[in-house]
């Protein structure tokens, strides 16, 4: 640039400051800054702020206040954003008093604190356990004129379910729209988990109810949620009938709720069925279910069918799950000339087996109890015979 007579402007500077302290060379970016000063360009708010990051990142907060005396003493006005990054930094630190005491000179200071101001507060006083706190600050935005966004009612919602009850956020979330909150599906999902996590089965699905009536489109982990809390209420019909339903359109992973929990009660029939209607819908079932169908039938001993099962899954790819969930069944059923024959046929086909495998491999015939006295022959000819075939 200096060759061709082009002299660096703040963007320029500011620029490579970013990117020095995105790399961690925050000493390179204070002598950038230093030559900028020197060549008479002056710096901005933009300038500053990477580096305050790049301080309050690394823990140095002490430092990232002294910056901002600088730039204040320089004349530089901090922008919302430069104080929205110390904010960030003293709330992880635990201090609060300090981001009190920034709140109350804000006026004085001339910055104007924005919604992304109070709820990085409130996402600190939440993670340390000051729900109350947190909650008096949506009074306090809302007499100023901010307007809690989507990521604010999350941050409360998840204060709320981890220190309080999931009970007290379904009534937050009820009553969202009387202070202005425009409630997404995340929101309910949150909730919704931590009503599962509570064991509160019906109350997700009078809350999924709600949801539905407000003209809400669930998403694959809201189907997830709700197929998980109607098996647990034994209306795996009702799981059934919500997946079929043409209201909505489920993908894999609300399948494979459905099939874990059939899997989970030896119904090896009905998880194949399920399977059977995954591929007719034309859903793709993934290496989650291809696995669960193998654990669910070598459960009950149906070795040739999972076998047969897995064959078919693995004419589009190695399925590690699926393999290893087979092969720890055919150990724990004794069957070792099945899991023989298994290895020949997999590596005849061109599949490697790689050292994951053989860990899973270890790892079955310990929990069978192979690995004790005269048993352990078996574990090693196995091992000795897939070694020769590779």
């Amino acid at each position: 640039m200096a060759a061709n007579g082009m002299a660096p402007d703040v963007v320029t500077y500011s620029t490579l400051i970013s990117g020095l302290c995105s790399a961690g060379r925050v000493a390179e970016a204070l002598g950038v800054l230093d030559l900028m000063l020197e060549e008479g360009c002056q710096p901005n708010a933009h300038t500053y702020t990477p580096i305050m990051h790049a301080y309050c990142v690394s823990g140095m907060i002490h430092e990232a206040k002294e910056l901002l005396e600088t730039m204040m003493a320089a004349g530089f006005v901090p922008s919302t954003a430069t104080y929205n990054v110390l904010i960030e930094a003293l709330c992880k630190a635990g201090t609060f008093k300090g981001v009190d005491t920034l709140l109350e000179e804000s006026s004085a200071k001339g910055w104007a604190r924005d919604t992304i101001t109070y709820s990085t507060y409130m996402d600190g006083l939440c993670k340390a356990g000051r729900v109350d706190k947190s909650f008096a600050l949506v009074d306090k935005m809302l007499s100023e004129g901010l307007r809690p966004n989507e990521i604010t009612l999350n941050i409360l919602l998840d204060g709320v379910c981890h220190r309080s009850t999931a009970w007290a956020a379904k009534c937050l979330l009820e009553c969202s729209a009387e202070i202005g909150w425009h409630v997404n599906v995340v929101n309910y999902n949150t909730v919704m988990r931590r009503l599962c996590d509570d064991r509160r089965w019906l109350a997700v699905i009078k809350l999924f109810v709600n949801m539905v009536k407000k003209g809400m489109a669930p998403n694959s982990w809201t189907f997830s949620i709700v197929v998980h809390s109607l098996c647990k209420l034994g209306k795996l019909c009702g799981a059934l009938c919500l997946l079929r339903s043409e209201d909505f359109v489920a993908d894999v992973v609300a399948y494979n709720t459905l099939i874990r929990h059939l899997s989970f009660l030896g119904k090896a029939y009905e998880a194949c069925l399920v399977l059977h209607e995954v591929i007719e819908k034309g859903i793709t079932p993934n290496d989650i279910t291809d696995s669960l169908v193998a654990d669910c039938l070598c459960r009950e001993g149906k070795f040739l069918v999972a076998l047969s099962y897995l064959k078919r899954s693995l004419e589009d790819g190695l399925s590690r799950s699926a393999v290893s969930s087979i092969m720890r069944g055919l150990i724990a059923g004794s069957k070792l000339h099945e899991l023989h024959t298994l290895v020949g046929w997999m590596l005849g086909q061109g599949f490697i087996l790689d050292v994951y495998m053989y860990q899973e491999l270890i790892i079955a015939f310990c929990k069978k109890g192979y690995c004790r006295g005269t048993e352990m022959y078996k574990v090693s000819h196995t091992l000795e015979r897939m070694l020769r075939l590779t």
